[in-house]
Parts: structure tokens; sequence; C-alpha cells
């Protein structure tokens, strides 16, 4: 599926992901592949991204979790997700 992380200033990551942990006001939550369409506030933590592979471009934005797993995250202080048919578009800043 394909996730775009966009602030007011750039373009934080556009790729295609595995799913994506959000920080939702209720809680973490999941989107994997064929999720249902959702759109939902998040809250102040971190974009987790769960991927094969990411872009030289994309990676200094980003910090890796392991060095194990290929996770890699964002630091977020608020936001909103809309997505819908295996592409989504985190709005934060």
């Amino acid at each position: 599926m394909n996730i775009k992380i966009l602030t007011p200033e750039y373009v934080v990551f556009e790729g295609e992901v595995s799913s994506v942990l959000l920080p939702g006001k209720n809680g973490e939550f999941h989107i994997m592949k064929n999720h249902a369409g959702i759109v939902s506030s998040l809250i102040g933590g971190k974009v987790k991204l769960f991927v094969n592979s990411i872009d030289e471009a994309y990676a200094k934005n980003l910090t890796k979790e392991n060095e194990k797993d290929s996770v890699f995250s964002y630091p977020i202080k608020s936001g909103v997700v809309e997505f819908n048919h295996n592409k989504g578009i985190i709005l934060c800043e």
C-alpha cells in the first residue's frame, strides 16, 4: 500500500509500506493492506512505517527503530490521516 507523510514544509515520506502504526486519541492503531476507509485525527507521538526498503531521499527524515526489522518512525505533534483503497495521506506537524 502507498503512504505519503506531509508537513507544511515538505514531503517526509512517500512510498510502499507493509503497514503503518499511528498515534490516535484513543491509543495507537495499525493500518494494514486492504484496511477499510478511514479518516482520523492524530495526537502527538510516532508514526511508524513497516517497510521492506526505503528511498535514500526520505531516509534522512526518519529514524530507524531497530536493526533487525525495517521499522522507521517520524515524530509528530498532531495531524490527520485519510486512508482509502490502499492509499493513505498523513498530514502532520
